[in-house]
């Protein structure tokens, strides 16, 4: 029962049979055939059918929210049993917003030292997808904003603050300050994530207040292309102090602080609302308070 459930919750995050099929690595006729029995024992339809996926029925709607939550429970006491007789082990899937990679690396490299037998996947996702992720059970946890735009119903563990900084070129003309201010990138050309990064919209919003207007010269959702731009003298790259420092080390750039009053956005654990956690998620949570009141991470410079 519990597999026709798993296939019901990934038809409608894939909203497409051969995706969601794929998704869980078993064939579109073994899919089709799990929604209809899962239909049959629960008599009733879930699924509108054509040629193609055609959306949830209403009783499928309500359904959805029954699968994820049972769905949910059964891998909780799975992992609760695990533990009480092997001690922490198993996955962590988690996403995490780019500017947040070198924290997530340290949390998970401390976390496995204290239980080497968990092992993590951890994915660069916008802050609006790691959302939505976590909604469709297909990552364990998320490090996100947790200040700036609604998170909807998470529980959440404030780690750092993203303050700023304007990376470029040693030959750049804003080289030759210690620091700048938002106003000073008027009119210069800039690197800068893409718009549906939140870490960009909040960007345009500093840049915006201080009266200033961008000038985008590129956009990408890559950090190492941001920081290969301003290597090559062209653009300033606009980046949070803790990756600037990682990533231009050893490297021709100048940091300029754009930040220096604490108004950066708070950044953090972001977990499931569930009570209680799994053993692991606790586990998770706790390395990351520790981590939190270590305060910068060691793979910053």
């Amino acid at each position: 029962m519990i597999d026709k459930l798993e296939m019901f919750i990934a038809l409608a995050r894939e909203q497409h049979f051969g995706r969601a099929a794929e998704s869980l690595n078993i064939s579109q006729p073994t899919l089709s055939a799990g929604i209809k029995q899962l239909e049959e024992v629960l008599g009733t339809q879930l699924v509108f059918r054509g040629s193609r996926f055609g959306g949830l029925t209403p009783e499928g709607q309500s359904a959805l929210a029954w699968a994820r939550k049972i769905v949910a429970d059964t891998r909780q006491m799975r992992d609760e049993m695990r533990a009480k007789r092997h001690g922490l082990a198993g996955e962590i899937r988690l996403a995490v917003i780019p500017t947040a990679l070198t924290w997530a690396a340290n949390l998970s490299s401390e976390f496995s030292k204290a239980h080497p037998r968990v092992r993590f996947t951890i994915l660069s996702r916008t802050s609006r997808e790691i959302l939505a992720m976590l909604e469709n059970f297909e990552v364990d946890a998320g490090i996100s904003y947790l200040d700036n735009e609604p998170l909807g119903r998470v529980d959440t563990l404030p780690i750092y603050r993203e303050d700023y900084m304007a990376v470029c070129g040693t030959s750049h003309a804003l080289a030759r300050r210690e620091r700048a201010g938002w106003a000073d990138l008027d009119g210069i050309p800039l690197a800068l994530l893409t718009p549906d990064m939140q870490n960009r919209r909040i960007v345009n919003q500093r840049i915006a207040e201080a009266g200033a207007t961008a000038g985008t010269c590129i956009e990408s959702n890559s950090i190492v292309v941001l920081i290969a731009s301003a290597l090559a003298g062209e653009c300033v790259a606009i980046l949070p102090t803790d990756m600037a420092r990682f990533l231009a080390t050893g490297r021709d750039l100048a940091l300029l602080p754009l930040d220096t009053d604490g108004s950066g956005h708070s950044v953090g654990l972001i977990l499931p609302q569930r009570d209680p956690r799994t053993p692991v998620l606790e586990a998770l949570n706790v390395k990351a308070a520790q981590l939190a009141r270590a305060g910068r991470p060691p793979l910053t410079v």
